[in-house]
């Protein structure tokens, strides 16, 4: 069976499916698209997704996009390494919980926009990051409180593969402008949960290639 990955550095969507594919130990063919190419707009992938947007996949001729759908698809189609649970309020609520990861990408974006998104003559205004910054965190205190086991619902799962991206995203403010990023603040629960994730043997490899060197 023959499966192509199409992956976009970054994008925390592509990252969700890139450590399920790997969680899983599925055999693919990676196809690294550049954003700034404007390879995810150019007409042989805008077959694959006619949208533009990574992820994508193409698996025996079928091609799929929209990274709930693929993650989905994926755990249907190879069930071992299970990252849904087999009982149906477990697996709703892990259903759930990737779906309110909506909540962490709004309340990430503003803090961005101000920091490493800026325009580069723009001035920073601290009051805007202030207030991002505390929108970030209320934010990640909802996710640090649903952590009462090792992981989101209990045992690794697609609600982990969800929200991971998001988070370590912010990691990239600290170490690009330390100033503006959260430092310590990052709730301890959170943290160890971080940790556990990149102790995966397959973490390193799906790093995002442009955070590397």
């Amino acid at each position: 069976m023959a499966l192509t990955f199409y992956y976009g550095s970054g994008s925390p969507f592509a990252w969700k499916v890139w450590l399920t594919l790997e969680h899983k130990g599925v055999p693919y063919e990676f196809k690294l698209l550049s954003f700034d190419a404007g390879d995810t707009k150019k007409p042989e992938f805008l077959k694959v997704n006619p949208r533009g947007q990574v992820p994508a996949i193409v698996h025996d001729g079928f091609a799929l996009y929209e990274s709930g759908a693929i993650c989905e698809y994926l755990e249907e189609r190879f069930p071992h390494q299970p990252l849904l649970p087999m009982e149906p309020q477990a697996r709703a609520t892990v259903r759930r919980l990737a779906l309110e990861v909506e909540h962490m990408s709004k309340a990430d974006t503003p803090l961005f926009d101000e920091t490493l998104f800026r325009a580069k003559d723009a001035p920073e205004d601290r009051a805007k990051i202030a207030a991002a910054q505390e929108t970030v965190l209320k934010e990640l205190a909802v996710w640090d409180a649903r952590l009462t086991g090792d992981y989101l619902a209990g045992a690794l799962s697609l609600a982990d593969f969800t929200l991971y991206p998001f988070v370590r995203s912010l990691r990239r403010i600290d170490l690009r402008q330390p100033q503006n990023g959260l430092g310590d603040r990052m709730p301890k629960r959170l943290q160890a949960w971080m940790s556990r994730i990149e102790a995966l043997p397959y973490y390193a490899k799906t790093t995002p290639p442009h955070w590397k060197g």
